[in-house]
């Protein structure tokens, strides 16, 4: 008596039948060292633009390769469900981090290295490892099925490790181009490897520069000491008041435009946070930002202003005994839901220039780009069949979680298409991205692959 298999078996089947091929697939996109910050590699960055437009070709896409002011933009459009079917565009990137430091690696970063399940190569989970996993899926349900049961578009651009500036630059004059019910954006993580989430929202980004001068010139410490402001000094204490005690950012309205969640959906999130293994794995404690919420509310879900850098004076080895003209420091905002970048931003700026004790000037220079934070309704059809297709793969309910990174061009490509977005991948937090020996799990791999499977087949039915 012949059974008949399930959506689901259908898609595990093609996996395991086509393992070898896949695997194979998986590591020759891997091995272009498509590293889109530095431009010793950017005909490395068009082979990769080349070998993804290439894999969509091959399987029933017609595909474009957009010339932007920086790396192309692979755009593809399958549109034979017709319209009375939804249309789902996806977004992917190509592009990786560089290497260095190379010699941290255990293996070469564009040479895949299979070690136990866990495959070692740069992009091996960020982004090319969820990029490919989304185009074997669409192969398997092309062959499977004659043709997609719903409209299918993709964005997989060359630039997200770089700022996306080249695909934000030509968003208004492709909007016809991507307009689409739903937006999917495969770019991101789990909270645990056996925890299902779907995530509902990244947090917005903007970026500044701080530059604090004394005096027209370094001057001798011995000479000076005791009469000037010293820079370095004055920029310390302009930043340390950027925090009241309690952790909170003391910029006046920085909180004013937040827009806090709903009960309903609050009581959905995965919420846990094992202290313990936040430590074990970084080294860190989690004391930082407002002590009145818990560190997994305050990784997502709160704003922030952190210090990346600062510096002035003599750093070299030895010692000079010098009061630095300037001192300088670069700081970032994270923004949640309803927060302006520009007005977040320039508070952040005003309220630092106002602090510039006498005889210190402060300049703040914002810097272009930078996005608002991303925020998915939790009952819209898109984020309902991405958790049911994770409930029913990992085989227990999918919970929703809010990722603390940025991707600027998100919300950029949401209003250009006017869809609505889900945040979804198979990341995990100890998986070395932008770090040396960055890996991926085959075992993520074939579920990312059923996930993206299921998902447009359950998109299909609604």
């Amino acid at each position: 008596m012949q059974t008949t298999l399930t959506p689901l078996a259908k898609y595990k089947e093609f996996f395991e039948n086509n393992r070898r091929q896949l695997i194979d697939e998986y590591f020759d996109f891997l091995k272009i060292p498509s590293i889109s910050s530095e431009a010793a590699y950017t005909e490395n960055v068009k082979q990769g633009a080349d070998w993804v437009a290439h894999y969509l070709r091959s399987i029933g896409f017609d595909v474009d390769v957009w010339k932007t002011t920086g790396h192309p933009t692979v755009f593809a459009q399958n549109l034979e469900a017709g319209t009375d079917k939804p249309t789902l565009l996806i977004y992917n990137h190509y592009d990786v981090q560089p290497v260095d430091p190379l010699d941290l690696w255990k293996s070469s970063p564009f040479e895949p290295a299979l070690r136990g399940n866990e495959v070692y190569a740069r992009g091996a989970q960020d982004n090319k490892g969820q990029c490919f996993y989304t185009m074997a899926a669409l192969k398997a349900l092309r062959m499977i099925h004659g043709k997609f049961p719903i409209n299918i578009k993709l964005v997989v651009e060359g630039e997200e490790e770089c700022g996306s500036q080249g695909l934000t630059g030509i968003l208004s004059e492709k909007k016809k181009e991507l307009v689409a019910e739903y937006l999917a954006v495969v770019d991101m993580g789990l909270p645990a490897k056996d925890i299902p989430a779907v995530t509902l929202g990244i947090r917005g980004i903007m970026t500044m520069d701080v530059t604090v001068t004394g005096s027209s010139t370094d001057l001798h410490s011995g000479s000076h000491g005791g009469i000037v402001y010293n820079p370095n000094r004055a920029l310390a204490e302009i930043l340390a008041s950027l925090y009241n005690d309690d952790g909170s950012v003391a910029v006046p309205g920085y909180y004013d435009s937040v827009r806090e969640l709903k009960k309903d959906t609050l009581d959905n999130l995965y919420m846990d946070f094992d202290e313990k293994h936040y430590l074990e794995a970084f080294g860190a404690l989690p004391t930082g930002g407002e002590k009145k919420f818990l560190p997994v509310h305050r990784a997502c879900l709160r704003p922030t202003v952190e210090i990346n850098g600062m510096w002035g004076g003599y750093t070299g080895d030895g010692f000079k005994t010098v009061i630095p003209a300037k001192a300088h420091a670069k700081i970032s905002c994270r923004l949640v839901a309803d927060m302006d970048p520009q007005n977040s931003a320039k508070s952040v700026a005003d309220y630092l220039i106002s602090k510039a004790p006498p005889g210190i000037k402060v300049e703040v220079h914002i810097h272009q780009g930078g996005g608002k934070a991303v925020q998915a309704n939790p009952n819209s059809p898109v984020v309902k069949a991405f958790s049911d297709a994770y409930t029913e793969i990992f085989e227990k309910k999918c919970s929703y979680v809010f990722e603390g990174g940025s991707i600027p061009v998100i919300t950029a490509l949401a209003e250009a298409s006017k869809s609505a977005v889900v945040l979804l991948g198979m990341g995990l937090a100890d998986d070395g991205i932008h770090a040396p020996n960055e890996h991926f799990g085959l075992d993520r791999l074939e579920k990312g692959f059923l996930i993206i499977a299921r998902s447009i087949e359950l998109l299909g039915q609604r």
